[in-house]
């Protein structure tokens, strides 16, 4: 037996054990409008990690690392990219989990195996999302380019951002990208992991499926027709979706009222089905304009203040529809809009103190919003580039290949950062002991 068979052989015992040590889980379930794990409520800390399965398949040693550094940080909820397409979009992932229909990269397959093994022995769960709107993974406008003659925008080179949302919105229109879309989700869903044997539709570890990273009904102009598409779109594949996985929950992913072309009767309608189990909301001060990290001083105050306003608007919808509502994207820049892990984070921490704020603040009052998913883990990461834009074999971060590596990361390195995240999921913790959970 060679070293390198040796160490592999090792390894999987180490892994065998952990499954056998790992302890019984249960699915999270949505009771009377809140989470609940096991009959107590269930809060939480979370990040996305959207590279968690890449991760387990490229550098299994850095993934145990980093999963032991957030359990330590009482982070137990991460959400992940489950399925990528492959695109030759200038920005997107490279290699992907769809090759092309019905042709998936097994190797990937079971990075995402051992990703879901690794979290249970942690007792953490996953969100796990089915496709992207943007580009950066494939995503809806991969589908069009597989089953539509149609020209397919590249805004990272072309910087048409408005004309690429109406594009990739043409999915919701396309019958065979949707036949494909449930056809990848039928297989992931009935997927047998391939080291513990449970199937993923059974397994606990798995809080939620999730439609989409950030749909979309289009661009900025609003046609009433193209809207009551995506709200079919979105009622239909949540319903679909329900029935290959009926103990788990299923959520859109979308952004909320922004990302329902700033329409609340859009973002209602669409959720306003029994198939979605909860809501979600994302917030980006910089990216909607808000806040200016170069005129900081400024913008910040009005940025909170737009943010405070935002969230209670969606905890308002969430408590009309009686379903609890995660923030499940959030992030601010590095001060000065450095990128590198040694540059500060001074306005990025005092906008997690005041967003967690909300948050302890909703959940004391037995309000809906009781869980988040901050943008981004970098961990142990780092991207060693000038320009900081990410290629393949690059190590993965939690910034996606069309943005600047270590534009929203939390690295390992970030103490200040991850303290606060601390203290929130302890200030959590102690609303469950209120609520009676041991």
């Amino acid at each position: 037996m060679t070293i390198k068979q040796l160490l592999s052989f090792t390894a999987g015992l180490l892994l065998a054990g952990k499954l056998l040590a790992a302890a019984p889980a249960e699915f999270v379930q949505v009771e009377d409008g809140h989470f609940t794990l096991g009959g107590a409520p269930y809060r939480f800390a979370g990040a996305n990690y959207w590279h968690g399965g890449y991760l387990a398949a490229t550098d299994p040693e850095r993934l145990e690392r980093e999963l032991d550094l957030l359990r330590e940080k009482k982070i137990t909820n991460l959400r992940v990219l489950a399925l990528s397409e492959s695109s030759a979009q200038s920005r997107s992932v490279s290699p992907t989990v769809i090759r092309a229909p019905g042709q998936f990269d097994e190797t990937l397959q079971k990075g995402l195996d051992r990703l879901l093994v690794e979290l249970r022995e942690r007792d953490m769960k996953a969100v796990l999302y089915l496709t992207n709107f943007w580009q950066w993974s494939g995503g809806m406008t991969q589908y069009l380019a597989w089953h539509k003659d149609t020209e397919i925008i590249d805004p990272d080179l072309s910087g048409e951002w408005d004309a690429y949302m109406d594009s990739a919105a043409d999915f919701y229109r396309c019958p065979p990208c949707q036949r494909q879309y449930l056809d990848a989700t039928r297989t992931l869903t009935g997927r047998k992991n391939t080291l513990n044997g449970v199937r993923y539709r059974d397994d606990p570890t798995i809080m939620a499926w999730q439609l989409a990273n950030e749909p979309r009904p289009g661009g900025s102009s609003f046609q009433a027709d193209k809207a009551q598409d995506y709200i079919d779109w979105v009622q239909g594949s949540a319903g679909a979706i329900e029935k290959m996985a009926p103990r788990q929950l299923v959520s859109s992913g979308s952004e909320g009222i922004f990302g329902s072309q700033e329409r609340r009767s859009v973002y209602v309608d669409a959720h306003d089905t029994p198939a979605i189990d909860y809501l979600t909301v994302h917030l980006w001060i910089k990216n909607w304009g808000w806040f200016d990290i170069q005129n900081a001083e400024e913008t910040f105050p009005g940025a909170l203040e737009k943010s405070r306003d935002y969230l209670q608007r969606h905890i308002e919808i969430a408590g009309d529809l009686k379903k609890p509502l995660v923030l499940e994207e959030f992030g601010v820049e590095r001060d000065g809009g450095n990128f590198s892990p040694r540059s500060s984070t001074d306005y990025r921490d005092a906008f997690l103190r005041e967003i967690y704020g909300v948050i302890e603040r909703n959940s004391r009052e037995g309000g809906p919003l009781v869980g988040s998913n901050i943008w981004t883990f970098g961990g142990y990461g780092r991207n060693g580039n000038d320009d900081y834009r990410w290629r393949p074999g690059d190590d993965f971060l939690g910034d996606p290949p069309q943005e600047a590596q270590g534009l929203n990361s939390v690295f390992d390195t970030d103490t200040e950062t991850l303290g606060i995240i601390r203290a929130h999921a302890q200030a959590l913790r102690a609303d469950d002991a209120v609520s009676g959970k041991q």
